[in-house]
């Protein structure tokens, strides 16, 4: 076991076993929040990275083993997370942490046969989080594709409001005008909280003016959206029809998703025998039994006249290649999956469009959860969303006891500087907030602002 010196912290004892992606990405945006942490992995090659580029300790061994959790302190551990490759070991990690500490756990798991069984799963083995990163990410580009207008979109307020994200296209009615106007002149219903413009990110007042090429984020209940985007002249049906590449977990997620949305889906796969299970798995899909990076095999599939498409293979460069490739051939929306966090900056500049980090979506659902955890006081946070690279953070607090953010106007409180309070969900309404509005005992209260690591909505106060 190896530590790096450290002062005191006051976080929480955490155990993560598995350092693959999604475990990297907890392990920096945890220790960054000031837990104390402890990392198991069979690699030590892993362990070593971990150690040297974060404050943590690291232990080489199999997390499921009653020995190495009990070296690794499960007993005075507050919570464990398992995010190895394998269901089973994640799952076995769990049970055995929760016999012998008395902790929080949480357990990826990506197998469909395992994700409906979810609840079940969590009940009978006393699991706080089943997480599904593939289903997760599906339900994600089921929802870009219902509103394919949008780059990213985020529920929260349970379904009934959206954060949609778009880029500002050459000669629309916004470029030019100030946040105040937009509200003046077009709607009062939606509030425009993150642009983007050449690599720096803004929390908006009433006096920014929008320009074209801006990547902006706007928060709204979900019947006011496309009227909104119709109304500024972008298109808002969904679309008809989906190719996707790759015949793997993710596909099939998304796969049955769409068809239950009344899409209709062509997959090219590889795998013979993967086909063969795809077809009785999804019998109203078309599985092709192909190489979806063969061009000639794309154009006879209709690449050309697909309205959306969906590069799902297991191999980043070949889903951006196919990405550029879909752009350059066809007018369908594209959404790419990318699994690796390296070269994020050379991503973005690529203008892939709809872009999806599956262990991102995963590593804010158990960072949201670790911070309701840390939290004893009078609120708690329901949902977490990073936007901008994660330069900004989306948190959902619901509100449980007054405090000195209730029964006050918004106005009249003293707010952190870029920081907006977007939206508050009060007896099943969504308002978007004035400076007359007041928090009240029992909403839920969605805050954008460039601060990190909000644990409690008494965080929004300067």
């Amino acid at each position: 076991m190896k530590k790096k010196s450290s002062p005191l912290k006051q976080g929480l004892q955490i155990i993560i076993v598995g350092c693959g992606k999604v475990g990297a990405t907890l392990i920096e945006q945890l220790s960054k929040e000031g837990h104390d942490i402890t990392i198991i992995d069979r690699n030590p090659e892993k362990i070593q990275e971990m150690t040297n580029l974060y404050d943590v300790m690291g232990l080489v061994g199999n997390g499921a083993s009653y020995s190495v959790q009990m070296e690794a302190g499960i007993e005075k551990t507050d919570l464990i997370i398992a995010v190895t490759g394998s269901d089973e070991l994640n799952l076995l990690c769990c049970t055995v942490a929760k016999q012998v500490g008395d902790c929080a756990a949480v357990a990826r798991v990506r197998t469909p046969d395992y994700s409906k069984e979810a609840t079940y799963l969590r009940e009978q083995l006393g699991l706080t989080l089943i997480i599904n990163p593939e289903l997760e990410a599906a339900r994600e580009m089921a929802r870009i594709l219902f509103l394919p207008t949008a780059l990213d979109v985020n529920t929260f307020a349970h379904g009934q409001a959206e954060l949609i994200k778009f880029k500002m296209p050459e000669n629309n009615i916004l470029d030019g005008m100030t946040i105040a106007n937009l509200g003046k002149n077009i709607t009062n219903d939606i509030l425009i909280c993150d642009i983007e413009r050449d690599g720096q990110v803004y929390i908006p007042d009433g006096n920014f003016r929008m320009a074209q090429g801006d990547i902006i984020t706007f928060v709204a209940s979900r019947p006011v959206i496309r009227s909104f985007l119709e109304q500024i002249g972008f298109a808002t049906k969904q679309v008809r029809n989906t190719m996707i590449i790759g015949g793997g977990k993710a596909s099939y997620y998304l796969a049955a998703q769409l068809l239950h949305m009344g899409i209709s889906v062509k997959i090219i796969e590889r795998n013979r025998s993967r086909c063969e299970e795809l077809s009785i798995l999804l019998p109203d899909a078309i599985i092709i039994n192909g190489d979806g990076t063969n061009q000639e095999l794309l154009r006879e599939e209709g690449i050309e006249h697909i309205e959306s498409f969906v590069p799902l293979t297991g191999i980043d460069e070949e889903n951006i290649m196919l990405t550029l490739h879909a752009r350059q051939v066809s007018d369908a929306k594209v959404i790419t999956r990318i699994n690796r966090n390296t070269f994020h900056n050379v991503i973005s500049s690529l203008d892939l469009g709809s872009v999806i980090y599956p262990q991102h979506i995963t590593s804010e659902a158990i960072i949201a959860y670790v911070r309701a955890k840390k939290n004893s006081m009078n609120s708690n946070i329901e949902t977490l969303y990073h936007m901008s690279d994660y330069r900004v953070e989306a948190i959902e607090f619901r509100v449980d006891e007054p405090s000195a953010v209730t029964d006050v106007p918004l106005r009249d409180l003293a707010l952190k500087k870029n920081l907006l309070v977007a939206c508050i969900f009060r007896n099943g309404i969504v308002r978007i907030p004035t400076g007359q509005d007041s928090i009240h005992v029992g909403d839920t209260v969605m805050v954008v602002t460039t601060h990190t690591g909000f644990h409690n909505i008494l965080d929004i106060l300067q």
